[in-house]
């Protein structure tokens, strides 16, 4: 190959290799597999090293490349980087419109531009003849920091604009030499949890958040760091006039250049309409897989942007609502023990209240005394607090800091809070008991289990109604339930004809129950709801009917550890809780209630052909977009396959959504394959 052979080569190499990380990373639709894309990039750079003459900055072989800086210089912006004023409510929005349309003096119609708010770092990218030339954060506004280097290691970034597409698009050429884009780089959440992942493996500090994981990432001063750590890009104007006449054009505009634009941006013809979109991005939030803090509207026509000017530091012709943060600082006042259903002692800090995702927050879990002492929290320690979705709020750290010197250190009582028992503390596990297995908390707790939706499912039988029943002593267990009168009901505070009549028309309905939701509503220590669906399965598949009450008790009472081990994924603290659940009088007692108030078992047969996911064992954590985590439990089910609550070395698979949690870092540790949300949805097609 001689020299100009070469240079010809290498120019279409570099115009392929352009057209694949575009489809990859801003189309998300790849054309080639990863390992045909390296070997194109394996040629070029070969070619490069035997010509570097030929090399140049827009190059993809250029995007990680040089030494690293010893500082980053300061950057002055041509034109000031403004920030947005934020608007907490919808008065705010009209009060702000009405100000605008003043200014403005004449009747003139005000449509918008609506976009997320990407929780991230604004940055500013300058090209120059269509090649990227420089790029800066945006500091004060004013003087921001270069980090061009970094910058160019993201390839959602163009290193060459499509300047060609965009004249076709305005039909005619494109004079400026000079183009600026702004934006903001983020890490998405699936990235954020690997990265804490393999910060904890080299014991270094894990990030607070993911803005903060890409603010970290952005400032390294070695490129090859940040390159690393997967950020990515949205652009959100062009400081440039290249004819975009509205908001909406400059969007148009970045995706003709080559950029990535948000498909939940939208045109909003009035402020309503906008309204609406707040409402819906609010509910979708925490589905997306990265975060943003809240919606921006903008005033669409340019021209009437630019006539409103700016006011201090802020445009007067956008605005930004803001959604209540998910991470905010509190003291503990006081930790509390409370008693669950099997008699497992929890810690709960009790928090001076503070307003967290738009809800009020006065407790959080503590899970158990290892994770106190994994937290080193205090009675009286200020601590960062954090709720993502629906999840129960959780601490993440204390600071330590901030400690005067009263904090008090927490130990598990020796006495069950709730009727003075002994509390133990069973080998093998990290968790505490009361050892009173009558103690009205572990009765109140199985009850409140035993009607829930996964068991019997008794519609208008809530924990208010349960505590009252006890209260007035007409239940002492769980059988009692089926014996209840309508009578008795009227008798009790709050109950009328028609609630009466309701509650005994629910409870009818629910006496034919499976064997799998009766095993779970029994609520035996290590036996859930999947567990309780693969002994039915299993008792099924022996051939053997079990057609009512009495002979579950036969059954059940036969079996020994070993006999239960023997059943595929039936471990042996399953197999221990089932023996001795069944091997005490007052259990068979309470089942032989049940029988007597007519609670018979309903007919059921497992799917006998081998289905495409027979034998796999799946556990969900995170967010589904398509269905709900119930929905995906049944269809794995439905499919032959299994599901549990935590991840074990019997695990296939962890199906990962957004927003997930510790699940995922321990699939991560136990190097069980991660799933997302389309892989399983292939999966299952």
């Amino acid at each position: 190959m001689n020299k100009s052979e070469a240079k010809k080569r290498i120019e279409q190499l570099k115009e392929e290799l352009w057209r694949h990380d575009y489809l990859y990373y801003v189309k998300d639709a790849p054309s080639i597999s990863d390992a045909a894309y390296d070997s194109l990039k394996r040629e070029l750079l070969n070619l490069e090293k035997n010509y570097p003459e030929f090399i140049t900055l827009d190059s993809p072989t250029q995007r990680v490349g040089g030494r690293p800086l010893e500082k980053f210089e300061k950057f002055i912006h041509r034109i000031p980087m403004l920030s947005l004023q934020d608007i907490k409510d919808d008065k705010e929005f009209d009060d702000w419109e009405v100000r605008i349309k003043k200014l403005i003096n004449r009747q003139t119609k005000f449509d918008y531009f609506a976009e997320l708010k990407m929780d991230g770092l604004a940055v500013a990218i300058i090209y120059k003849d269509g090649t990227f030339f420089k790029g800066a954060t945006r500091g004060d506004g004013v003087i921001g920091e270069d980090i061009t280097q970094n910058l160019k290691t993201i390839k959602s970034i163009p290193l060459k604009l499509n300047i060609a597409n965009l004249e076709k698009r305005l039909g005619r050429k494109i004079k400026e030499a000079t183009i600026e884009v702004r934006g903001e780089v983020f890490m998405d959440k699936k990235v954020f949890l690997k990265l804490n992942e393999e910060q904890k493996k080299r014991n270094e500090q894990a990030f607070a958040n993911p803005r903060n994981a890409a603010a970290g990432s952005l400032r390294q001063l070695d490129p090859k760091i940040t390159a690393s750590r997967q950020l990515d890009f949205y652009g959100y104007q062009i400081m440039t006039e290249l004819g975009q006449i509205t908001h909406q054009e400059v969007h148009q505009f970045l995706v003709v250049l080559g950029f990535r634009d948000n498909t939940h941006n939208q045109f909003c013809e009035n402020l309503d309409c906008f309204k609406n979109f707040k409402k819906k991005i609010e509910h979708l939030r925490n589905k997306l897989p990265y975060e943003i803090d809240g919606v921006v509207a903008t005033v669409n026509d340019n021209k009437l942007f630019q006539e409103l000017g700016s006011v201090g530091k802020n445009p007067r012709g956008a605005v930004a609502y803001k959604f209540p943060g998910l991470e905010a600082t509190t003291k503990i006042k006081d930790i509390i023990v409370q008693v669950g259903r099997t008699g497992r002692l929890t810690p709960v800090a009790i928090l001076e209240p503070i307003v967290l995702g738009g809800v009020t927050i006065s407790r959080a879990t503590l899970h158990n005394q290892d994770e106190i002492e994994r937290l080193g929290v205090k009675i009286g320690d200020t601590v960062v607090v954090q709720r993502a979705g629906d999840v129960i709020p959780a601490i993440l750290s204390v600071l330590k800091n901030l400690r005067t010197g009263h904090e008090k250190t927490f130990k598990m009582p020796i006495k069950c809070p709730v009727c003075g028992s002994k509390v133990i503390h069973r080998q093998g596990e990290v968790d505490y008991y009361c050892s009173n297995e009558n103690c009205y908390q572990t009765l109140r707790r199985q009850i409140y289990h035993f009607v829930s939706k996964g068991a019997f499912d008794i519609e208008h039988l809530g924990p208010k109604i349960i505590d009252q029943l006890l209260g007035a002593g007409l239940i002492h267990d769980q059988a009692d339930i089926f014996a209840l009168s309508k009578d008795q009901l009227m008798e009790v505070e709050r109950f009328a004809d028609k609630s009466a009549d309701n509650l005994i028309k629910s409870i009818e309905q629910v006496k034919e129950v499976t064997l799998a939701r009766l095993l779970y509503s029994l609520g035996i220590r290590h036996i859930g709801e999947e567990t309780a669906i693969l002994l039915f399965n299993k008792i099924s598949e022996s051939d053997k009917i079990i057609k009512n009450i009495n002979q579950v008790i036969n059954f059940f009472s036969s079996k020994s550890v070993d006999d239960w081990e023997r059943i595929s994924t039936i471990g042996p603290v399953s197999a221990r809780s089932l023996v001795e659940w069944f091997s005490k009088k007052e259990n068979i007692n309470l089942l032989n209630k049940l029988e007597r108030f007519g609670v018979v078992i309903k007919p059921e047969k497992p799917s006998t052909v081998r289905q495409k996911l027979a034998g796999l064992k799946f556990v969900l954590t995170g967010t589904l977009s398509s269905m709900t985590r119930d929905e995906a439990k049944a269809k794995i089910r439905g499919l032959g396959g299994s599901t549990s609550e935590s991840v074990g070395k019997k695990t296939d698979f962890v199906l990962a959504g957004t927003d997930s949690g510790s699940k995922y870092d321990q699939a991560r540790r136990l190097n069980v394959k991660v799933i997302s949300e389309q892989e399983f949805l292939r999966m299952i097609k």
